[in-house]
């Protein structure tokens, strides 16, 4: 009988056994903003939806949220080392259920933004989130325990503004985005996209 042949089948079954025990979580190096950048500046979202209005309350939502976060601070543009610049792209208000009368009950609030980070010194974009989104869903006001479309609003301004704010503190890998989770190499310059 020759022992060598078990041996190794038998080592890399307790190896995969003591795998499926543990949990395995990927966790990228944290990849923060380069040192020279101590000020950041919020350039007012642009608005790419039929609401009117939208652009200022996520603007604010975000300078607040830099606000409380206190690890850089906010300051006008023109002395700011970077610049957030942001865009809402998508606002989708969809009815998903109706009472006997055919009267929407709740409603579910779909908003997607894309939002970069300009390095002014460097003339080009650190990171981007191409489709970073928040969804509400709700019940209509008239209900018991119900929101209004504004309050949803709001609600959604404050999950992006903190995952706005959570990309450029935490860095690469932590929003939760369509993008490919890497800075880009070859983005172009961006004096190609002027300021508002």
């Amino acid at each position: 009988m020759n022992i060598k042949k078990y041996i190794l089948p038998a080592a890399v079954l307790g190896l995969l056994a003591a795998c499926s025990t543990s949990e395995i979580t990927y966790r990228p190096a944290e990849q923060k903003l380069p040192q020279h950048i101590k000020r950041i500046s919020i350039r007012p979202f642009a608005n790419k939806t039929h609401q009117f209005g939208l652009e200022e309350k996520i603007t604010l939502k975000t300078i607040d949220e830099f606000l409380k976060n206190g690890e850089y601070a906010v300051s006008p543009e023109n002395s700011a080392q970077g610049v957030i610049v942001g865009e809402i792209n998508h606002y989708i208000l969809t009815p998903i259920q109706y009472d006997v009368n055919l009267v929407p009950t709740v409603y579910k609030l779909n908003v997607i933004v894309s939002v970069s980070f300009l390095d002014k010194s460097a003339n080009r974009y650190l990171w981007e989130e191409p489709a970073l989104q928040a969804v509400k869903m709700y019940s209509a006001s008239t209900l018991p325990g119900g929101m209004t479309e504004e309050a949803a609003r709001e609600s959604l301004w404050e999950i992006l503004a903190k995952d706005i704010v959570k990309r450029t503190v935490e860095g690469f890998g932590s929003a939760t985005s369509a993008s490919q989770k890497k800075i880009p190499q070859n983005m172009p310059p961006a004096a190609e996209n002027p300021a508002p």
